[in-house]
């Protein structure tokens, strides 16, 4: 990186909190339930792609938060930039412009709402495949939380420069690799399990449902991965059950967090305000515990309502939600 470029990131980032590195989009959110999308008649954008959504999340938690990423050329991306400046107070100097790639775009249809399809459009990539080292900004190193999904090693040059993000950090606290398993981004299970299963030998946080867990460390078995994880020097294990709750694993500790229970209106930005509200807890010093029961609600608002980015929580919300339902928790079996 250039002095300048490096004066620049340096100005009015020295109290960055949480930078997220992957993918943005923008989502069509159909406004008819329960029909194929063949059937949808009108849609609502928003910005999606889970690493945004989670920096949109911290934001919304009071967090300083930035995001790495590509957009095309396009009014897409120029709405992109837009909303996460203006209206999510996210900073969005690392939103670079690919020449050649549009803007990603993904549709999704409420049917069912509870694991909504999702089409996505980004032929012949997405934009943020194409992020190099010259998009990642110096503070990538040593911000208190940097976050990235395994999407991002699907392909390259995104693969070579993340990976170089991450050691370069040398497993500094708290570097946060949600496992992210997207089958139509790969080949193949076997090369998404070697490449994502690489990143997570240079995190300390490793977030994903069991079918990532499987594809990362070769078990869908909640205590096994987690198990894996910790030996392979991941310091904070969380393994999503979906109803059956959230397993948080350390090497002296697991405990097990059953779910908040809503009515569902759409299931997608649910696992991102589960993961915006993570990185809050990281930084406050919360127990395991604690921030995988904040997460719990966060991921419940959120799944009770449309959208992702637009839709994620505030502390008050959280709390609210908390003294509704209080969350409950057992020590888990070994």
């Amino acid at each position: 990186m250039s002095d300048t470029r490096a004066a620049e990131a340096d100005r009015g980032l020295s109290d960055l909190e949480v930078l997220t590195i992957g993918r943005v989009s923008v989502d069509l959110y159909p406004q008819q339930s329960g029909v194929p999308l063949s059937e949808v008649q009108t849609f609502a954008k928003s910005i999606g792609g889970s690493p945004t959504n989670v920096a949109v999340a911290c934001a919304r938690l009071g967090r300083r938060t930035a995001v790495v990423t590509r957009v095309g050329d396009d009014g897409f991306g120029e709405y992109i930039r837009a909303e996460l400046a203006d209206k999510f107070g996210v900073d969005n100097r690392y939103v670079s412009t690919d020449p050649d790639l549009r803007t990603a775009l993904a549709f999704c249809a409420l049917d069912p709402p509870t694991d909504p399809p999702l089409l996505f459009y980004r032929e012949p990539r997405g934009p943020e495949m194409n992020l190099r080292p010259d998009d990642i900004p110096d503070i990538a190193a040593t911000v208190p939380v940097l976050w990235t999904a395994g999407s991002r090693f699907a392909q390259e040059p995104s693969r070579s420069t993340v990976l170089e993000v991450l050691e370069r950090r040398d497993r500094r606290p708290h570097t946060v690799l949600d496992l992210d398993y997207r089958p139509s981004f790969w080949n193949s299970p076997q090369k998404a399990g070697a490449h994502i299963g690489q990143a997570v030998e240079l995190a300390t946080v490793a977030v994903g449902n069991r079918t990532e867990c499987e594809i990362a460390v070769g078990t869908a078995d909640p205590h096994a991965a987690a198990d894996r994880l910790l030996e392979r020097g991941v310091t904070l294990a969380i393994v999503k059950q979906g109803a059956d709750g959230v397993l948080a694993a350390t090497l002296d500790s697991r405990a097990q967090v059953l779910p908040m229970m809503v009515e569902v209106v759409c299931g997608l930005g649910a696992g991102d305000a589960f993961g915006g509200s993570l990185a809050d807890g990281l930084l406050a010093g919360l127990d395991p515990v604690e921030i995988v029961a904040r997460a719990n609600a966060a991921g419940a608002i959120v799944a009770g309502r449309l959208a992702c980015s637009d839709a994620m929580p505030t502390p008050a919300e959280i709390d609210e939600m908390l003294a509704r339902e209080p969350a409950n928790s057992s020590d888990a079996p070994t």
